[in-house]
């Protein structure tokens, strides 16, 4: 008997899967480890005006589609009208049957405003007023689209220039309700890593002016980097992020160092090696100081970015032209995780790999650097960005369970910019039980729901909140 498209039994395939996600993995609260969303939005917990603002604002992932479906740029990031851009991805809706996206958009429009019509050129305007509608409730503003789905703690991504007043801000404002979400700010400090970047003599001079010296030192640098990370800490930052190609771990002396840093303020040009000693140099320095500062950090590992450079210049970056790299990893991310082991300064760890190739290379590679001090120390990340869809996840979830330990794992995270996106846990969490309901069925696992229900709620919940050291 053919099943009904996204009912209640979506990607469940058997009575067993069923049953673990109903009676286990639905009621689990959201930690959402890892997004980009606007603590100023959080803050102000405003209503979105309608349903392209809340949709498709900064959403490359749509935008992509759109282009490959022949809609201009007018419609994606132009200057159509919010109405003219929500047809034209409901025009292209019906063509993105088999790419995550046609998933994520049911679920989210049945989640978030019950519509269960699939969505396309003849239905738009009438879901567009209905959305826009619900998204004019009190209940859905910003903080109320988060309680939705249950979301208990969010961490956002965060620059060293930050000034983090909204995060400041929020905080006074929730600290005696008990009932409110908790947002911490997450640290990401690739500008000062990423010395090639052109602009990154303006970065240094914005953060000597943040820090209140100049900052004409490699050693300045240093110190710069760490008040800005003590920083972050009194506001309750506890997470640390970098989206790199490969992690650099080289071998530099620090008179190198210091001389390639004085080279790139002279704005000469530096050599492949020269950058690949500074990048080594900052990593390891930043991860010796995540340890001292019990911060967890997280490596996002592979993404080839800004490949359209005539986009790039013209809208510059995360518009929807970045791809999967095919970089060397094994060889950087064992040296680097080495060399903090090897003085006992390796903190917790989370990596993300975007090349489908490099899964049993990452998860291999954790079991070498679990030292026993904590149970899941080193983490193999859920699939990330082009590998957060069902087979991806399908991938990532077989091979850690092959090579570590699946029941250890701290799950899902939306790594977006849209308030919408939270049925992406509940899109892992069916994805989760399906696997282990089948292998039960098969005689591959015992038939011991109470068990296997709880490891699922562990991944799903209580793995990240003991991780992370999180209350909620």
């Amino acid at each position: 008997m053919t099943k009904s498209f996204l009912d209640q039994n979506f990607i469940l395939e058997n009575k067993t899967a069923e049953k673990l996600y109903h009676d286990y993995a639905a009621k689990m609260p959201i930690i959402d480890y890892h997004n980009h969303l606007s603590p100023q939005q959080i803050l102000e917990n405003g209503n979105f005006k309608n349903i392209t603002e809340a949709w498709l604002y900064g959403d490359h992932y749509k935008w992509r589609a759109m282009r490959s479906n022949g809609v201009s740029e007018a419609y994606c990031t132009g200057e159509a009208s919010d109405f003219e851009k929500f047809q034209k991805w409901s025009e292209t809706v019906p063509f993105t049957m088999r790419n995550p996206l046609y998933h994520w958009t049911h679920l989210e429009l049945q989640r978030y405003f019950s519509i269960t019509e699939t969505l396309n050129a003849k239905n738009a305007e009438a879901i567009f007023n209905s959305c826009n509608a619900t998204l004019a409730k009190p209940s859905h503003n910003i903080r109320g689209l988060l309680s939705q789905m249950n979301v208990k703690t969010l961490c956002t991504t965060d620059d060293p220039l930050d000034t983090l007043e909204y995060h400041i801000a929020y905080h006074k404002e929730t600290a005696s309700d008990s009932s409110a979400i908790d947002m911490f700010p997450a640290f990401r400090p690739d500008k000062f890593i990423l010395i090639e970047n052109p602009n990154f003599n303006t970065f240094i001079l914005k953060l000597g002016n943040i820090v209140d010296f100049n900052i004409n030192s490699y050693e300045a640098l240093e110190k710069a980097l760490s008040l800005r990370a003590e920083f972050f800490a009194a506001q309750g930052c506890t997470v640390s992020d970098h989206g790199l190609e490969k992690l650099s771990s080289v071998s530099f002396t620090k008179d190198e160092v210091e001389n390639i840093f004085t080279k790139k303020l002279k704005e000469e040009e530096l050599s492949t090696l020269e950058i690949e000693k500074f990048k080594s140099s900052v990593l390891l320095f930043l991860g010796k100081m995540y340890h001292k500062l019990k911060w967890v950090q997280q490596f996002h590992l592979g993404a080839m970015r800004n490949n359209n450079l005539l986009a790039l210049k013209t809208l510059g970056p995360d518009t929807g032209w970045d791809s999967i790299g095919d970089y060397s990893q094994a060889q950087s991310l064992s040296s680097f995780l080495g060399n903090l082991i090897a003085t006992d300064q390796l903190s917790k760890t989370i990596i993300y790999n975007l090349n489908p190739a490099d899964n049993e290379v990452m998860g291999s590679m954790i079991g070498n650097f679990n030292d026993g001090s904590v149970a899941g120390k080193i983490q193999w990340g859920s699939g990330w960005w082009f590998l957060d869809q069902k087979d991806g996840m399908e991938k990532q979830i077989n091979s850690l369970s092959n090579l570590g330990l699946l029941s250890r794992f701290i799950g899902m995270l939306t790594d977006s910019r849209s308030f919408l996106s939270f049925p992406r846990h509940e899109y892992f969490r069916r994805i989760l039980c399906n696997i282990y309901g089948k292998d039960i069925e098969n005689g591959e696992l015992p038939n011991d729901l109470e068990y296997i229900g709880e490891t699922i709620q562990n991944i799903c919940y209580n793995n990240a909140k003991t991780y992370f050291g999180f209350k909620k």
